[in-house]
């Protein structure tokens, strides 16, 4: 199945059941006093988090979701029965914007898995006649109808949480380092996109996701544009990979981090791990030039990995765990 991480659909809570007008049977009367019941209250539409990242992926197809409405109120006083809620499955780090018929909008965010939140209220039943009495006003054939449910369109976004986020240009190893790192199975391929959506892997319990690639002008939508950026938005730290055969590392890295900065939204202020990746390409002494380019236009650490060398790979994945473990 596609991962879909933004999709449109519409929802309408449950109408709230109707008033009845009922009268009290007796053997000496053929009516007795008004015992009209209450009609139930409709369904909400209700959003619930799950550890599913392509459940936004049922919705693709199915755009409507209605919520069931409460049962009309019943004679002896008995309450009508109140209308099943909708209840609509989104992934962790669901953003929902939700913008009513009522001409007002509410954004909701689901942050945590069994998270349950009411994002479309059901109508309030109506008054049954046994509501209407009064001591001038013994046989009331006035009742209610229920009041409609809230509805409205619902933008879904998927904004992945992560603890660490592998990012750079295409094809700087990202997702071979996730499979080395995790055994997860992310597609390789040596074209310029090489990932069209994240992927994520277990490292020692932590979720490391494997971010697109971007290309200059991500920051205004070209390329995958805005879909990179936002993925990273909640990512705890930034893995930024540099692939030793740039022929220059460091514009390279000026040219994400560049992108970073124009999207704004806090991005360039979070820790960032700079790696010089697929360091079997080149020789030792440019591995060694390149790191110092790089170490020097930033004035920070850098880290040398190469899926293909054990110890490299071992000596990395050992670094990243101490670090995303305080």
């Amino acid at each position: 199945m596609a991962f879909v991480d933004e999709v449109t659909i519409r929802a309408t809570a449950g109408k709230g059941g109707d008033g009845v007008v009922r009268w009290l049977r007796t053997k000496s009367t053929a009516r007795g006093g008004p015992n009209g019941g209450d009609g139930g209250r409709g369904g909400d539409v209700i959003l619930v988090g799950v550890r599913d990242l392509a459940a936004l992926s049922y919705y693709r197809f199915e755009k409507e979701f209605n919520a069931e409405q409460g049962g009309a109120g019943e004679s002896d006083l008995r309450h009508g029965a109140n209308g099943e809620d909708r209840i609509l499955r989104v992934p962790v780090g669901t953003v929902a914007r939700v913008v009513f018929t009522a001409s007002r909008e509410a954004e909701y965010e689901i942050t945590e898995e069994e998270q349950r939140t009411t994002i479309l209220r059901g109508g309030t039943g109506g008054k049954g006649n046994a509501r209407f009495k009064s001591s001038t006003h013994q046989n009331p054939f006035e009742y209610t109808d229920g009041k409609p449910g809230e509805a409205g369109d619902i933008h879904l976004v998927l904004k992945l949480f992560a603890d660490a986020g592998l990012i750079g240009l295409p094809s700087a190893g990202k997702s071979s380092l996730l499979n080395a790192l995790t055994q997860s199975k992310a597609k390789i391929g040596a074209y310029p996109f090489t990932t069209l959506e994240p992927n994520l892997g277990d490292f020692y319990g932590h979720i490391l996701a494997d971010i697109p690639g971007l290309i200059e002008g991500a920051s205004v939508g070209k390329g995958l544009g805005i879909k990179f950026l936002k993925h990273i938005e909640r990512t705890g730290i930034l893995v930024h990979l540099v692939s030793a055969d740039q022929e220059d590392v460091v514009l390279a890295y000026r040219e994400v981090r560049r992108e970073i900065e124009a999207f704004g939204h806090g991005l360039h202020e979070k820790a960032e791990i700079l790696v010089l990746s697929k360091a079997d390409l080149v020789s030792s002494a440019t591995r060694t030039e390149k790191s110092r380019a790089l170490s020097g236009a930033t004035g920070r650490e850098v880290l040398t990995v190469s899926i293909e060398d054990p110890e490299l790979l071992r000596a990395f994945s050992d670094k990243l765990s101490l670090v995303l473990a305080i």
